[in-house]
């Protein structure tokens, strides 16, 4: 009997510590890594006080159909979720920036650790003369996508790449990145500080 019911204690922990294991946290999709996205700053550590984004990095994930729906205007770098605010912080306009060449060629990199059907990836710009200093509204960004990549449908392998010219702009702006889903509802949106 002892025999027995140490073995149904033993089975009962194991099956706790594997459900605990796998609700810790929301498993994640796709965030950019070219140029670096504000998400994974903070996955990575470059950026600290991040909350619970610096664990899901993936995860930012909201309504599709920007800019006409989505996320609400100082809300849209953290996909709309509101455990992921920090990502709407403008922290003084001193986020880490990628340098980049204005009419140059750029390689986008988006990592995926979740593949969905997918619409397109759309890439926005902020206008000039934007304040880095207050969170992104839709009236901050040109109304316009500078870039485009349709994909028809199909899903993305863990890592998807495409290239596009950089728009003529000078100093400090941000490129937002919509991923669109083909079968849901959603997008994932990736906010990324840029100099040119």
């Amino acid at each position: 009997m002892r025999k027995k019911l140490t073995s149904l204690l033993l089975g009962l922990g194991v099956a706790g510590s594997a459900l605990l294991a796998t609700s810790g946290t929301a498993q994640g999709h796709g965030y950019t890594d070219s140029p670096v996205s504000r998400q994974q700053l903070c996955g990575n550590g470059t950026v600290r006080n991040c909350g619970q984004i610096q664990w899901e990095p993936p995860s930012v994930e909201g309504d599709k159909g920007f800019p006409t729906r989505g996320p609400a205007d100082g809300h849209i770098c953290s996909g709309g979720v509101g455990r992921f605010s920090e990502l709407d912080d403008p922290r003084g306009g001193n986020w880490p920036a990628t340098s980049l060449t204005a009419g140059a060629n750029h390689t986008f990199l988006w990592r995926i650790s979740a593949r969905h059907a997918t619409t397109d990836f759309r890439y926005y710009i902020t206008k000039d003369g934007w304040d880095p200093t207050k969170p992104l509204t839709r009236a901050d960004l040109d109304p316009q996508p500078f870039l485009t990549v349709p994909f028809g449908g199909r899903q993305p392998g863990a890592t998807v790449t495409h290239t596009g010219v950089l728009p003529q702009k000078t100093g400090r702006h941000l490129i937002l990145g919509v991923w669109n889903i083909a079968d849901t509802g959603n997008a994932f949106y990736a906010c990324s500080d840029v100099r040119f």
